[in-house]
Parts: structure tokens; sequence; C-alpha cells
């Protein structure tokens, strides 16, 4: 059992690192975000589909049925905030869209108290205000003022996408009854079919350049980062305490802010440090929180 806990945390481990180094393959696919979003939605659905054959694993039609309207939804979602996200990394940091995408856990508090009406407390709340003044210290307003709108617009559409990405934690606590390949699978398709009118109406086709590194770097995002990314994560988790996925998930801004900085060059300033480490710090308490309440 052991030797599975371990085996399991390091495949959940390696899923987070692969997850942190996504926007450094990105910033050099120079395709519009619509297109990458919807080739990974595609790629990835199609690689889990011929793993879950390869394995022997059967699809639940049944479980799908009963929840096809949710899982399209989150699917949807799921297909707006990769827009979104790597939409930030055009116009900020790598290492600010991944913070500001952070938020996320902080969104699912807030959200959960008005959906189903789970209790703010003032842990909640402090974990919460920590979070958003880490977030002001990041997009660096209170250095610079407003700042270049390129950078902006960045810190926006970082926070939106972590609004898209809690309204899929959110709708997949109702989808507990659907396995997580299948279930996988299914909103990963979702994705790139929302996308897909999407990418029709706003992408002039023939003005694409598809260039060999875009097209190496969009394979690589994928196979890699979607298709081997999801299936170590979905893989590793039957095995792992909740709280355990919860820390082992901050491998994930960690490894983006570094490598940011090591590849990207891409520097913070000390406000920006403290708000970074404001914004880390709150989304962990406030997890490591919310965990010990839904093991109660």
């Amino acid at each position: 059992m052991k030797n599975d806990d371990f085996s399991s945390k390091m495949g959940l481990a390696s899923a987070m690192v692969i997850f942190g180094t996504i926007g450094l393959f990105v910033r050099n696919i120079d395709m519009p975000s619509s297109i990458i979003a919807f080739i990974r939605g595609y790629a990835g659905a199609l690689f889990l589909l011929v793993f879950c054959l390869l394995t022997k694993k059967k699809f639940s039609f049944s479980a799908v049925k009963e929840k096809i309207l949710l899982l399209c939804l989150s699917g949807a979602a799921i297909g707006i905030n990769w827009i979104l996200l790597f939409e930030a990394y055009r116009y900020t940091t790598v290492a600010t869209a991944t913070l500001c995408y952070y938020m996320a856990p902080i969104f699912v508090i807030v959200i959960s108290s008005f959906i189903y009406k789970e209790k703010l407390t003032a842990k909640k709340i402090c974990c919460t205000l920590t979070a958003l003044a880490g977030m002001v210290l990041v997009s660096g307003v209170t250095e610079t003022g407003v700042g270049s709108v390129g950078d902006i617009r960045g810190v926006v559409f970082g926070v939106l996408a972590a609004v898209f990405y809690s309204s899929v934690v959110l709708m997949n606590k109702s989808l507990g009854s659907v396995p997580a390949y299948d279930k996988t699978i299914v909103q990963l398709s979702g994705a790139a079919i929302v996308i897909l009118p999407y990418c029709i109406a706003t992408v002039d086709f023939p003005e694409l350049d598809f260039d060999r590194n875009s097209i190496i770097m969009l394979a690589i995002v994928s196979i890699v980062h979607t298709g081997i990314a999801y299936t170590a994560y979905f893989g590793s988790m039957k095995k792992l305490q909740s709280q355990t996925i919860a820390i082992m998930s901050y491998i994930d801004p960690i490894v983006a802010v570094v490598l940011s900085a090591v590849f990207l060059k891409e520097r913070m300033t000390v406000l920006g440090i403290l708000g970074a480490g404001m914004i880390l710090s709150a989304t962990f308490l406030s997890e490591v929180n919310l965990k010990k309440g839904q093991n109660k």
C-alpha cells in the first residue's frame, strides 16, 4: 500500500510539474488562443479515449447520460477557461498570469457560500481578503499606477480564467457518479466542440501561419500537457487523500514562477513577491480548511 501511495504521489507531482510548464510552451505558439484551446481539447480527449481502450477501462454510458447537460456545461467552461488563460500569457508574464489564475480556490469559497449556502467563516474571509490584496500587489498597480494596458489586460484575463475554472470545480461537485476518465473525455470533447464555432467566427484561417516551431509546441501542449498530464493526474487521485492533493497542487504555480524567471527572464518586484506569497499562503490555508471540513 505504501508503494502504491508513493507511486500515486509521484504521478500527481509529475502532473503538477507538467501543468506548471505549460505557459512556457504557449508563449511560443504563434497561433490564436482559441485554436490552441480547440486542438488541446480535441487531442486530449482522443488521447484519453485511446488510453482507456488500451487499458480496457469501460466507458460508463449510463453515468454520462445521466449528467450529460452538466458535463457539457463544464466542458464549455473548461474551453473558455483555457482561452482566457492563454490570452493572459500573451499580455502579462507567465508568473503573474499563473498567480492570478490560482485565485480559483478563493472564488470557489465565495461562490459556494451563495450557491451551496456554505458558511463563510472568519478564517475563509481573512484568506479571501489576503489573496485579493496579494493579487493587487502582483498586478503591479501599487507601484506603477494603472500600468501598461497589456499587463492589466493580462491580469484581467487571468482572473476571469480563474472564475471559469471555479465554475468547473463547483459543477464537478455534482458529477461524483461519473468515473474520472469518462468525465474528462466528455469535458475535453465538449470544450473542443464549444470552441470550434468561436474559432470559425473569429479566426482568419487563410492568414494562419503554421510554422514548424508552433506545430511542435502545440503538439507538446496537446499530448504532454493534456493527454499525459490528465492521465497521471486522475490516475493518482484514487489512492491519495484530498488534503494531500490540495497541498501537492502548489507544485504547479511554484514551478511556473521559477521557470518563468529562469527561462523567460521574468522578474518580480519585492511587492510582487510579497503578493505571490500572500496568494499562495492564503489559498493553501483555505484549501486545508475546506478539505478538513469535508472530511468531518
